[in-house]
């Protein structure tokens, strides 16, 4: 009951203190309480605006941990995988060489396949690639690399670069790697993969591997992974005194071939009936 009066004799001297000033003073005044309505409107704009920013940061934060928890879990997937392949299709065939076995588990076989295919790159069959080219099956990868009997100081020739995933594991394995594919589009993918996974020594060619390599020969092992009709006399002739070939020979039945150099004279061993796509360029066509 008594704030009626006091409320009225504040307005009555609210009254009489602004009766005794000037026009221009009361202008000024109005201006300043219009301006400080202004930024009391622009103060809760910018909060508006800082707020949804906020808002913003806090949901692309989200989905930045919701996809990198996505590819931990894919990575962690993909490396279950890889052990089960090697435990379940390698080990358990016979490939004991532990340096091999290590290279097969740092190497990320999935990375070298498109991914329509990339759930099934751990398992027990060869997938299609590029231009109608495949990646042989994880076991033949293994037993090839091993036949080699790589022991860290070598060079080695690849004919039929592929993916570049054989190439891989004999870089991990070998001092340097040279390898050729035919056809370009694989070679340069090929090359560009490699590269970004940080391969320094693998040095990739377009061209006829049925030739081989000439300037960078002897090698001391020479892998093919396509599949002449004969082995060629130029790959023979480029492997080093006691360097071993390893290459899949024939055209519907084909052999996988064991060759070494010792004395200067050739021993050759076959190993097991496989299927690999067949060698094409004018090597292959004069025959």
């Amino acid at each position: 009951m008594k704030a009626a009066p006091i409320a009225f004799a504040f307005h009555a001297h609210l009254q009489t203190a602004l009766a005794g000033l000037s026009l221009p003073v009361l202008a000024g005044l109005s201006l300043a309480l219009m301006a400080g309505t202004g930024l009391a409107c622009g103060a809760s704009d910018e909060d508006s605006a800082h707020e949804a920013a906020r808002e913003r940061m806090i949901a692309e934060d989200s989905a930045y941990r919701a996809a990198r928890e996505r590819m931990i879990a894919e990575d962690s997937a993909y490396e279950a995988a890889r052990e089960r392949m090697i435990r379940s299709q390698i080990v358990a065939r016979g490939i004991t060489d532990e340096r091999l076995l290590q290279a097969l588990a740092r190497v990320e076989r999935h990375r070298f396949i498109g991914p329509e295919y990339r759930a099934d790159a751990y398992e027990d069959y060869p997938l299609p690639i590029e231009a109608g080219q495949t990646i042989s099956q994880p076991y033949i990868v293994a037993l090839m690399t091993q036949l080699l009997d790589l022991d860290g100081d070598e060079k080695i020739l690849e004919v039929g670069t592929g993916s570049g995933y054989q190439a891989a594991i004999l870089a991990e394995l070998a001092d340097s790697v040279f390898t050729i594919e035919i056809v370009d589009a694989l070679a340069q993918s090929a090359r560009t993969l490699l590269a970004e996974l940080g391969y320094t020594n693998i040095m990739v060619r377009s061209g006829d591997g049925y030739q081989g390599w000439p300037e960078e020969a002897p090698f001391d092992g020479i892998m093919v992974t396509c599949a002449p009709p004969e082995i060629p006399r130029s790959l023979l002739d480029q492997l080093a005194e006691g360097g071993r070939l390893v290459i899949p020979v024939g055209t519907y039945a084909q052999q996988l071939l064991l060759v070494e150099k010792r004395g200067g004279r050739l021993f050759e061993e076959t190993v097991l009936p496989v299927r690999f796509v067949p060698m094409t360029g004018d090597g292959v066509e004069k025959k």
